[in-house]
């Protein structure tokens, strides 16, 4: 199986699309976690240069919307047909809103699952803040009702919410795992969905349980005989990553974080 390690382009926004790709390329990044440009022309310069350096690429569908649920449904059906047409590895989806009901949740998966079986590319819905996963007892139902759902497993979002390193929610814990195809690895903590710098000792014991969780989804798609699982480094920018008070500066690096995350999960991993 090859375990391949993206960057986001969330925090690098203000960098030209082909600086921003040789930035990651030098880096040592396998390819690139990102929502579709609405530019057109933006959208090709993207497609071109993942092509070209040989990159993977996860797309990020997070923008569905509407004024009602039937929109929404449109909307999101729409978006991850737009996504599917760049041929990623596979799709991530910002699922749903946290308020929609679970009969509307059922109906979003299954849109997916549609779309996904189409177009053969993997749907994978993230466990998100704000989303239709975004917590374990949430999602814990629509894993008893959907038995093919596979996620991205963004468990910061998870400890955040609970305000726990998860030890109450170990049998849905271990369901996630089991569906999980594309992991989001950022590491968060009882309070928020960010530590400040993992590589502080002060966090330590949050990154070897997010490490634990990992190895034991990297054990899950070996079994499974998948060809590919792919990690993006998601430690974010501002307000993610907190400044200095009364200051424009960010307490830390992203992309030294990142590049940290990359290097520590390749040499676990892959070595």
């Amino acid at each position: 199986m090859d375990i391949k390690i993206l960057s986001p382009q969330w925090g690098n926004e203000h960098l030209r699309i082909n600086d921003f790709v040789s930035k990651i390329v030098d880096a040592g990044f396998d390819g690139i976690d990102t929502w579709l440009p609405p530019d057109p022309t933006v959208k090709k310069e993207l497609l071109h240069l993942i092509e070209k350096n040989g990159l993977v690429f996860v797309a990020h569908q997070h923008e569905a919307t509407g004024n009602d649920f039937k929109a929404f449904q449109t909307s999101f059906k729409n978006n991850l047909i737009a996504c599917a047409e760049t041929s990623p590895v596979l799709i991530n989806s910002h699922t749903g809103r946290d308020h929609f009901s679970h009969d509307q949740f059922l109906s979003l998966i299954d849109i997916a699952a549609e779309v996904a079986e189409r177009t053969n590319i993997p749907i994978v819905h993230e466990t998100h803040r704000g989303r239709m996963g975004y917590s374990p007892q949430a999602t814990a139902p629509l894993f008893a009702r959907r038995p093919g759902l596979e996620i991205t497993a963004d468990l910061s979002h998870w400890v955040c919410v609970t305000e726990s390193m998860l030890g109450h929610f170990e049998p849905v814990l271990q369901e996630a795992i089991t569906r999980t195809r594309h992991v989001h690895a950022r590491v968060g903590y009882e309070q928020g969905p960010q530590v400040t710098d993992p590589r502080s000792p002060e966090w330590a014991y949050a990154l070897e349980r997010f490490l634990t969780w990992w190895d034991a989804i990297v054990v899950v798609n070996r079994e499974k005989e998948r060809e590919i699982l792919t990690f993006t480094t998601e430690f974010g920018p501002f307000p993610y990553m907190q400044k200095i008070p009364f200051t424009d500066r960010a307490i830390a690096s992203q992309f030294e974080i990142n590049c940290y995350m990359k290097d520590l999960l390749r040499k676990r991993y892959i070595g």
